[in-house]
C-alpha cells in the first residue's frame, strides 16, 4: 500500500500553474485547504528554493510556484525572501517551520492509523524522550524485546531538557512518551515501571568516607550533580535540602553515565541510581556507598498524552515497556 506522504506528494503533482491563485484568508475553513500545500510548504521551507523543493516532490518548478504564491496569500507574508542570489526564510516561515514538520508527522500518524495493526509487519517509530539513565535501563531493555517481536519497528530516544518536561502535555502531543520517574509530573497518564534506589558514589581514595558515609561527612564534602535548578533536581538533592543539608555543588553535569569522571580521584560525593551502577564507565576508581539517610525511592514511570491512551499502536508499546521493566526488576 502505498505511504501515506507518497499519496500526497503524488496529488501535489496534480496541482497545475494555471488554476490560478485563490486569495486565502486566516479564517478560511479548515474543509476548504488544500492539504497539498502542507506538503508544499514544508519542502520549501526546509530547501528554501523554489527548484530544489518542486525536485524534492517531483512537480514542475511552475506548479511550485504557484503553490508558493498561494501561500504567500494565505499567511500574507513573503515566507522565503530573496537575498542576493539565495532565499531566507521571514521570521514567519521560521516558527511555521517548527510546526510544519510536526503538522505532516501528525497528519500521516491519523491516516495511517488501522484497526487491525500488527507489530510484526508494522514499521512505526516510536520517539521517546528521558534521560541517559532512562535509556540504559529501560530503554535499551524495550529496544531488545521489540527487536524480537517487531523486527520493523524504530524506536528514537531523545534527551529530554527541563523546558520539555515544563511544556510536558504540549510536548508529548508530537513524541509518544517520556521516561521519568515520580515527582514531576502529574494530572497526565502514565504506568510505573519499577523501583530503584540511590546511591552515593566517591573515589576510592577519598579519605573523608574511609569509614563510611555520614551526614556531617555529606555536608564538608564537595558535589557533583546532574541537575541542579528550580525546576530540574533528582529527588534525593531535594530530600538533601529538605534535611537541612545544603550541598557545595563544585560540578552540574547533565548526565548520569559521566558522572564517575568527575568524582574519580577527588574529594567530590555524587547520587546516582543503584540501577545504572553496572553501566557507569571506569568504576574501579569509584566506591559506593549507602547513604545515611532514608532516601525515597525512585518510581520509574511512562508518561504519554491522553491523545495516545486509546491508540492501538501505543498500547502495544505500552505493554512491552510493562514487559521489559518486569524483566529489569527480576534482575535487581
Amino acid at each position: 500500500m502505498m505511504g501515506f506522504i507518497d499519496s500526497v506528494y503524488s496529488g501535489a503533482r496534480e496541482l497545475l500553474p494555471d488554476e490560478g491563485i485563490h486569495a486565502m484568508s486566516s479564517k478560511t475553513s479548515l474543509a476548504r485547504l488544500d492539504l497539498n500545500l502542507l506538503i508544499a510548504l514544508d519542502a520549501l521551507l526546509t530547501e528554501r528554493s523554489v527548484t530544489r523543493a518542486a525536485e524534492r516532490l517531483h512537480l514542475s518548478q511552475p506548479a511550485l510556484s504557484a503553490s508558493l504564491a498561494r501561500l504567500r496569500v494565505h499567511f500574507d507574508d513573503v515566507l522565503l525572501a530573496r537575498q542576493g542570489n539565495a532565499y531566507q526564510l521571514t521570521p514567519l516561515a521560521v516558527r511555521l517551520s517548527e510546526r510544519t514538520t510536526l503538522a505532516l508527522e501528525m497528519t500521516r500518524r491519523v491516516f495511517e492509523s488501522q484497526n487491525d495493526w500488527s507489530a510484526g509487519s508494522s514499521t512505526r517509530e516510536f520517539s521517546i524522550y528521558g534521560s541517559d539513565y532512562a535509556f540504559t535501563t529501560t530503554g535499551q531493555t524495550v529496544s531488545r524485546a521489540a527487536s524480537a517481536l517487531a523486527p520493523n519497528v524504530k524506536f528514537r530516544f531523545m534527551l529530554h531538557s527541563s523546558s520539555i518536561v515544563d511544556d510536558v502535555e504540549n510536548q508529548l502531543r508530537y513524541a509518544d512518551a517520556l521516561l521519568l520517574p515520580h515527582g514531576f509530573i502529574t494530572n497526565m497518564p502514565h504506568v510505573d515501571l519499577w523501583h530503584d534506589r540511590w546511591v552515593v558514589i566517591a573515589a576510592d581514595d577519598n579519605d573523608a568516607v574511609r569509614d563510611g558515609l555520614t551526614m556531617d561527612v555529606m555536608e564538608r564534602s564537595p558535589w557533583v550533580f546532574t541537575y541542579q535548578s528550580r525546576t530540574a533536581f533528582t529527588s534525593a538533592s531535594r530530600q538533601l535540602q529538605v534535611l537541612g543539608l545544603a550541598p557545595r555543588v563544585e560540578a552540574v553535569v547533565e548526565t548520569f553515565l559521566g558522572l564517575s569522571a568527575f568524582v574519580a580521584g577527588t574529594p567530590r560525593l555524587a547520587l546516582v541510581q543503584a540501577g545504572l551502577l553496572s553501566q557507569i564507565p571506569d568504576m574501579g576508581g569509584i566506591r559506593v556507598l549507602e547513604p545515611p539517610f532514608d532516601a525515597s525511592p525512585i518510581i520509574n514511570a511512562l508518561w504519554w498524552h491522553p491523545a495516545h491512551t486509546y491508540d492501538p499502536e501505543h498500547t502495544w508499546m505500552r505493554e512491552l515497556f510493562q514487559t521489559a521493566s518486569a524483566k529489569i526488576a527480576d534482575e535487581q
